[in-house]
């Protein structure tokens, strides 16, 4: 908290969120934003490792991410990349893995927002053509992120995961987290509790929030049946050769999920 105390007021003393929204970026405030962002997250990384499922450092990370990195396409990118590393080192540490989720479903957020936005703008330019062009460029320019591409990159990474490391639940729950985004392209929220246990649902909450998001994804179109397809596959393949007790375990609560929640 005192550190986040710290940074607001850095934050208010250099006018930083008018600077960002308005464009009129200096180069000194930008580098300092960048030193911030880059100091934090340094922070976070060595107190991560010295804590495991440390939820302080990782909070904090998102923090950070959300009131200095302002969510930036840019940002999330970069954080996916440098975080990769330490998750692969790290298997059974759902900290990590959840700050990918964040990651992940912030980048699905900005892609929608900013598709509302360059359908605002293509209505207001047809009735204002001077300097529509860079309004639309602008816009154009975060939309250039490909969305699907980050989401099946993340796939790989946990079946690779999976089959290095046996055994641990964390990857599977990531997994199935990561599948759900990849084949509705909305956000989902977290299912860690009932992607590794469909008969476990015992609280009221729970069942509400399971009932609520099987009815809004029954209404949802399809997108990707063939990578549900292929996810089965490799379900099936896991169940055909490997001997860990536990791996089994995870990958049959894992297609009792896939088949119940998604109703295939």
């Amino acid at each position: 908290l005192s550190r986040r105390w710290v940074l607001q007021q850095l934050i208010q003393e250099n006018s930083l969120p008018s600077l960002l929204t308005k464009g009129n970026l200096g180069a000194v405030p930008v580098e300092r934003i960048h030193r911030l962002v880059q100091e934090e997250m340094n922070v976070c990384s060595e107190a991560a490792e010295r804590y495991p499922s440390n939820y302080n450092a990782w909070s904090h990370r998102i923090w950070v991410i959300q009131h200095l990195g302002k969510l930036t396409v840019k940002v999330l990118l970069d954080e996916l990349s440098s975080t990769k590393y330490w998750v692969s080192m790290h298997v059974s540490d759902h900290s990590g893995f959840h700050y990918r989720q964040f990651l992940l479903k912030s980048l699905i957020g900005r892609t929608v927002t900013d598709n509302n936005a360059l359908v605002q703008n293509q209505m207001v330019n047809e009735q204002k053509e001077e300097g529509s062009a860079g309004a639309e460029a602008a816009c154009t320019e975060e939309q250039s992120m490909d969305l699907s591409y980050h989401l099946e990159k993340e796939l790989e990474l946990c079946t690779e995961l999976i089959d290095s490391y046996p055994g641990h639940e964390t990857l599977w729950s990531h997994s199935g987290d990561e599948t759900l985004s990849n084949s509705h392209h909305s956000p989902a929220t977290s299912h860690m509790a009932q992607a590794m246990d469909v008969d476990g649902l015992n609280e009221s909450s729970a069942k509400q929030g399971y009932t609520q998001e099987k009815k809004r994804l029954k209404r949802a179109p399809m997108q990707d049946s063939l990578g549900l397809e292929l996810e089965y596959k490799f379900i099936d393949n896991v169940l055909s050769t490997c001997r860990d007790v536990d791996q089994v375990r995870f990958a049959t609560a894992y297609r009792k999920w896939l088949v119940t929640f998604l109703d295939q």
